[in-house]
């Protein structure tokens, strides 16, 4: 058994977001599962893909990310889509993971990165410095020891006896801090703390963190700087405990993990929900009788685009989008979104 022990000063301030976060998910748990829908899981989980991969650069917005996940054509850099793809792979796969197995590590790091660099699934093989801009932001420790420091980091979360949220909030740290990886760190960070979180609270594998993060994105890398200055993660802890606190109230305020996420639709994607609940698929020359339309493009572009970028309406033939015989349906969000609307 390793005996590392990670440096770490525990703090009132720690104590203190340590019950109100308890006290959080005690009371979002106390609902009633059954008001937890794979709709609205999937959705958190696009919002949990997106704000991660935007703290990396990638640009595509929770409507193209919602897309691509559906089978959707967007339009956007080839990288990008396959970043957003192996994100949604790795999240799934979530539940097959252990916290404290290597092999794991990479075998997660192999589909969150696959087709983005030569080396997924290998511990680096070189030195690496993260910069930000032209200044030097951490020099990572030299690749021959990383196996070691990982082991050693790995073994320490799989017998730590500290609380969990410290336990997860320090191996983040702790992780980015040997950069164990050519590519990928920072995701793979914020996705395995994710994982030692759900196996303490099933109900945290859905909180989007990651949204909060983006927010605070340069409070986020000054906590970083400011626990390495420091030679322990007591900072970044700090920080990251207190971003959880904050996703946990605002999924609290907004029922985000108990209660379907739907945003207020326009007058004409209501329309078209309506016309669409309760009937079987329809193609467009059908929808546009039925809402009282003759000019396709302004059908497509007001009603049909909307809510197929929302996820509200799914095509059922996908693999053949020109063919007249393609009809539209409702989606389980659709329907939840019309009788949010009233028109259902």
């Amino acid at each position: 058994m390793s005996l590392y022990q990670p440096p770490l000063t525990l703090t009132t301030k720690m104590l203190a977001l340590i019950a109100e976060i308890s006290e959080q998910i005690g009371q979002l748990s106390s609902v009633d599962d059954s008001r937890q829908t794979p709709q609205l899981r999937r959705g958190n989980r696009i919002r949990t893909i997106q704000a991660s991969l935007a703290i990396e650069n990638n640009t595509l917005s929770i409507e193209q990310v919602t897309a691509v996940l559906a089978g959707r054509r967007v339009l956007g850099l080839p990288r990008e889509i396959q970043e957003v793809r192996n994100a949604f792979a790795a999240y799934e796969a979530m539940p097959q993971w252990q916290p404290a197995r290597r092999a794991d590590m990479l075998r997660t790091h192999e589909l969150l990165m696959h087709g983005l660099i030569d080396d997924f699934g290998q511990l680096r093989q070189a030195g690496v410095g993260i910069y930000r801009g032209d200044r030097l932001f951490h020099m990572a420790p030299p690749p021959s020891r990383v196996p070691h420091l990982i082991d050693d980091l790995l073994a320490w979360v799989g017998h730590s006896d500290w609380h969990p949220l410290i336990i997860s909030c320090v191996f983040h740290y702790e992780f980015e801090f040997i950069h164990p990886f050519a590519d990928g760190n920072g995701r793979m960070g914020r996705l395995w703390q994710t994982l030692i979180l759900s196996q303490w609270r099933p109900i945290l594998a859905y909180l989007p963190v990651e949204a909060v993060i983006r927010e605070q994105q340069d409070a986020y890398y000054a906590a970083l700087s400011a626990a390495d200055q420091l030679a322990e993660s007591t900072p970044f802890v700090e920080f990251m405990l207190q971003a959880l606190s904050v996703a946990l109230r605002e999924a609290a305020g907004s029922e985000a993990l108990t209660d379907p996420v739907i945003d207020p639709v326009t007058d004409q994607v209501a329309k078209l929900l309506g016309v669409l609940h309760g009937n079987a698929p329809l193609k467009i020359s059908e929808l546009m009788v039925q809402i009282g339309l003759v000019h396709k493009a302004t059908f497509r572009a007001n009603y049909l685009k909307p809510a197929l970028a929302k996820g509200l309406v799914e095509m059922t033939s996908p693999d053949s989008p020109n063919s007249p015989a393609q009809r539209y349906r409702l989606t389980d969000q659709g329907e939840q979104a019309a009788k949010k609307a009233g028109v259902a």
